[in-house]
């Protein structure tokens, strides 16, 4: 019991209660608000609400681990002893995620050093910056989407169906021709403005071969 209120002692000598509240309190929201703008404007394909729950869970973590540890060498030394036998095996799939993962472990880290105000003030510079990019990342792609076109038809003549795809994109290059017995397989790489052109591409080949089967993959880091 005694060595129970000599921990108590040592604690409160090093760490305000009142502070610590008052980080907690302040990740806890940052954590949450962040947890909602990736949900509304994140553009990863996986489940965004489901990822988003570990962002509260992983902030308190961190700032509980910074606020013990920051005071004492002994402590320190002993978390990287830990750490090291401790094994992630969860793999993060999209880039995106990563970076959401280290903002929370950023805010976090400013939360359990005692900068409240900075992980504020941060976290109200970041979040308009990272909107912008968000939109202008959407803008991006609505305005120019990327792709590998591929059209299996019994026309014969490469020309031919090259010339008539062609008014339906704002860039197009044959990549791959396959001749066939009856017909053949190419592959361009293109760009369409409006989704629609991609309609009216389908509609232009079938007229010609009712038959034909036309595939779109959109690559988006492709440079043109």
């Amino acid at each position: 019991m005694l060595e129970f209120e000599k921990y108590l002692n040592d604690f409160s000598s090093t760490i305000s209660i009142w502070s610590f509240l008052l980080n907690l309190l302040i990740v806890t929201l940052i954590a949450y608000i962040l947890k909602l703008f990736y949900i509304r404007f994140g553009r990863a394909i996986s489940d965004r609400r489901k990822f988003s729950n570990n962002f509260i869970p992983l902030a308190l973590g961190t700032l509980l681990i910074i606020t013990v540890i920051k005071s004492s060498i002994a402590l320190s030394l002993g978390l990287v002893g830990a750490l090291s036998i401790v094994r992630f095996r969860s793999a993060i799939k999209d880039p995106e995620e990563l970076t959401m993962l280290f903002m929370i472990i950023g805010l976090g880290l400013i939360g359990g050093a005692d900068k409240p105000i900075l992980a504020l003030v941060a976290f109200a510079l970041i979040l308009p910056l990272l909107y912008l990019n968000s939109r202008l990342a959407k803008t991006k792609s609505a305005v120019s989407n990327k792709a590998f076109l591929n059209i299996h038809t019994s026309m014969d003549d490469i020309s031919a169906l090259a010339t008539l795809i062609k008014p339906y994109t704002s860039y197009l290059e044959l990549k791959r021709v396959d001749g066939l017995k009856s017909g053949l397989n190419a592959s361009f790489l293109c760009a369409l403005e409006e989704p629609s052109q991609l309609q009216q591409i389908l509609s232009a080949v079938r007229a010609k071969d009712a038959d034909a089967k036309v595939s779109f993959v959109e690559q988006p880091e492709l440079l043109l």
